[in-house]
């Protein structure tokens, strides 16, 4: 990769970017439809996974804590190369394309980690799989988000950011889907020699698959800014300072708005933490009554099936949410628009507390799918408002601390009050995590958008 050592400052940009096709947009952001169908896969299916090599439902949030970790340091660095790179594939395609290489490898690799027993305990193998597939999640992600602020006018943005919504929620239903359509159509959802089931298995095969693919078609038909046409829409670009300790000097400037959102993803992220790792298990005690050593049974692996296809539920109606959001918006606003769907978010996961039938669990689940839209979409409306253009990598991985932080603090006490609070009962966890996500949508409403239309 060509990347210059330079911070970069620019000017107001001179010409308004062109307004693109629906197809363009939708093509350029095609890529998330494979970086989700990973995420599902992994959300849906990590902490079976862990447990099924002997994890404790209060160790879970430890070995999910690397994974944002990483992210935390990796998002930065990568937002500000991005900024300054260009070669023959383009600004923002080496970073996804790398980010998508090493997650399908990772996609492969994670549930046969019991195969790598003699060399680490399998438990290890899989822990460092999920820190590797989660940080090349990011590494493909985040550029794909800038990507899409780099080529679309302001007026598209909110169009942009839905479209990729929708691609994250089709992706998404499909990866949360497939164990379960897997197993019902005779692939064993018995645990394995090694520990995992072959439904889960060639799921991961399939997600890695759907991956590289996906991200190859934008790839193939997107078409990026040379340097001399970004300078036109996005503003001359001033030499000063250098390398990597200009990260440090953008994120003690940050814009207004960012630091007020970044209160609004504390609540959020945290809630969704809770809930990716502790809501199979919540559903395997609380609603089928599991006692006991049940990670390997045959009723663990029920319940888990229940959950991903209720999360593949959730995304479904995130995937048709994510197209009303710009007219929702236009009609209140970005900030009302957020603070409604997080709301809905925190009553869908406190509804799961009541639930006495797992097939009910899809209902909690249409909640979640409206504030699952909006987290992917609205903030970075918002916040894309407030940057300047020739920041907008660096930025946009600055942002990503807001997602990792509250994901590493949940890991480090999550598991801790799960087992001394809750008494090891993982419902309360997900009732928690309600609470926080209508934290999340008070502290929205009072949020400053410079873009919002007085």
């Amino acid at each position: 990769m060509s990347n210059a050592s330079t911070n970069v400052n620019t000017s107001h940009a001179t010409a308004e970017k062109p307004r693109l096709e629906l197809s363009q947009i939708f093509l350029m952001s095609f890529g998330f439809l494979g970086i989700q169908f990973g995420f599902a896969l992994q959300n849906g299916n990590t902490s079976r996974i862990l447990r099924s090599f002997g994890a404790d439902v209060e160790q879970l949030p430890m070995f999910w804590i690397v994974a944002p970790l990483v992210g935390m340091i990796v998002q930065p660095i990568i937002g500000h190369y991005s900024d300054r790179t260009w070669n023959r594939l383009g600004r923002r395609k080496p970073y996804f394309l790398t980010g998508a290489i090493l997650s399908s490898l990772a996609l492969m690799i994670l549930p046969n980690s019991g195969n790598f027993a003699s060399i680490l305990p399998a438990l290890w193998i899989g822990a460092g799989m999920v820190m590797v597939m989660d940080a090349s999640f990011n590494v493909a992600m985040e550029p794909f988000r800038a990507l899409v602020a780099d080529n679309l006018p302001n007026k598209q943005s909110a169009t942009g950011f839905s479209i990729q919504t929708f691609l994250i929620g089709l992706g998404a239903v499909a990866g949360s889907a497939l164990p379960e359509f897997l197993a019902n159509n005779g692939i064993s959802m018995e645990a394995g020699a090694d520990g995992v089931a072959d439904n889960i298995k060639y799921s991961f095969y399939i997600g890695a698959l759907v991956f590289m693919v996906s991200i190859l078609i934008t790839i193939f038909f997107t078409k990026e800014y040379a340097p001399e046409d970004y300078e036109k829409y996005h503003g001359k670009a001033e030499e000063k300072g250098s390398g990597l300790s200009s990260i440090f000097t953008d994120f003690r400037n940050m814009p207004r708005t960012m630091k007020q959102l970044g209160l609004v993803q504390f609540f959020s992220w945290f809630a969704l933490f809770s809930m990716w790792v502790f809501t199979t298990d919540a559903v395997a005690t609380h609603v089928y009554k599991l006692t006991g050593d049940y990670s390997k049974s045959i009723a663990y692996n029920e319940a888990g099936n229940k959950v991903s296809s209720a999360f593949g539920v959730y995304n479904l109606v995130a995937m048709f949410y994510a197209l009303l959001l710009p007219f929702i918006a236009k009609k209140m606003n970005r900030r009302l628009t957020h603070a409604f769907s997080l709301f809905a978010g925190g009553v869908g996961l406190i509804s799961i507390y009541f639930i006495e039938d797992a097939s009910m669990l899809k209902y909690s689940m249409v909640g979640v799918g409206l504030a699952w839209a909006s987290i992917l979409a609205m903030p970075y409306v918002i916040l894309s408002s407030s940057i300047p253009a020739g920041k907008l990598g660096i930025y946009m991985g600055i942002f990503n601390f807001f997602i990792t932080l509250p994901q590493i603090i949940n890991g480090f006490i999550g598991g801790w009050i799960v087992k001394h609070l809750y008494n090891g009962q993982s419902i309360y966890a997900i009732v928690l995590a309600g609470i926080f996500m209508i934290c999340a949508a008070i502290s929205v409403v009072y949020v400053y958008d410079p873009g919002e239309k007085k």
